[in-house]
């Protein structure tokens, strides 16, 4: 059976890291208040000293615990950190994942651990309009609008690269695939087409997509057809024949209310008995009403004075 490949490092580890919560010591204020405090207590202790100094007692036990009490209060201010809402901050402790911090305001943390910023906002962006050969061969001019936000911060930190970047890459791809398996137009039977069947084909686009940034821990809310035209090309060419195609329809249509307006006729002649018509009269009736109801232009009629017959 088949499976998806996970991803691997240069040094054929694979990074299978999932987003888990991070150790929180809770809020951010308390770190304060006590970064505070020994800030405080340090400092009094330096001043204290140096005074004592002067009169020459030995304050150099008093100096160093004054020192000690500012690192310690440096390494506790380190604790700190701030998250916005919309914002996440994976924390890594000596380059090691500790977790995502998703709860927003100032927060405490393990000591001495970075901290990035990953936002899981709703995000959008256009692709690049491609030039695509679409199943029957015809070129066409995409781009696709795609709406999207971070659902794993740990893979998209971790798993790839730059998620932005690899996101952007493999929704062109994705767009490429799924507009070369369908026809632009006149699609047979069952098949999709990419402009008659837009809300489809943006389905399966996004599905498409999902799949192929799933691994980043990315996720796909919506893609939809931005633009869609064929080519420079053959723009002119295809421009022609939709309008033979229109104007194939509409006569279509034209001489099918023409024959039901042409029995009409003859029905209410015959109901009404106003005039008795043999087969021949009949038939120089629906000739002459045909081309009058079917002409693009305008019928000029004449008055036969004569008779159908020699």
């Amino acid at each position: 059976m088949a499976t998806t490949p996970k991803p691997v490092g240069h040094s054929g580890v694979r990074v299978d890291v999932v987003e888990r919560p991070s150790p929180s010591l809770g809020s951010g204020w308390i770190v304060v208040l006590a970064v505070v405090v020994i800030g405080a207590l340090s400092l009094w202790q330096f001043i204290d000293g140096a005074a004592r100094s002067e009169l020459g007692d030995n304050t150099l036990p008093q100096v160093l615990l004054s020192a000690l009490g500012l690192l310690v209060a440096g390494v506790v201010a380190s604790m700190v950190t701030i998250v916005s809402p919309g914002d996440t901050k994976v924390v890594q402790f000596f380059g090691k994942y500790v977790g995502t911090l998703r709860k927003t305001g100032l927060r405490a943390v393990p000591p001495l651990s970075s901290r990035r910023t990953v936002s899981v906002k709703v995000r959008n962006f256009e692709t690049n309009e491609l030039k695509v050969n679409d199943a029957d061969g015809n070129p066409v001019n995409i781009a696709a609008i795609v709406v999207w936000q971070v659902a794993d911060t740990a893979k998209a930190v971790f798993a790839v690269e730059k998620f932005e970047k690899f996101i952007a890459t493999q929704s062109e791809s994705a767009l490429r695939h799924v507009a070369s398996v369908h026809p632009y137009d006149n699609a047979k039977p069952g098949q999709e087409s990419l402009r008659g069947s837009t809300e489809q084909v943006a389905v399966e686009l996004a599905q498409e997509v999902a799949a192929r940034v799933g691994v980043a821990g990315l996720e796909v809310v919506e893609v939809r057809i931005s633009s869609l035209a064929y080519a420079q090309e053959i723009a002119h060419a295809m421009l022609q024949r939709q309008q033979a195609s229109a104007v194939i329809a509409a006569r279509e249509q034209i001489v099918e209310g023409a024959v039901t307006m042409v029995e009409s006729a003859l029905a209410r002649l015959e109901e009404d008995d106003v005039v008795e018509l043999d087969e021949e009269r009949k038939a120089a009736m629906v000739s002459n009403l045909l081309v009058v109801l079917c002409g693009s232009a305008q019928a000029t009629p004449v008055v036969n004075t004569g008779t159908l017959y020699a």
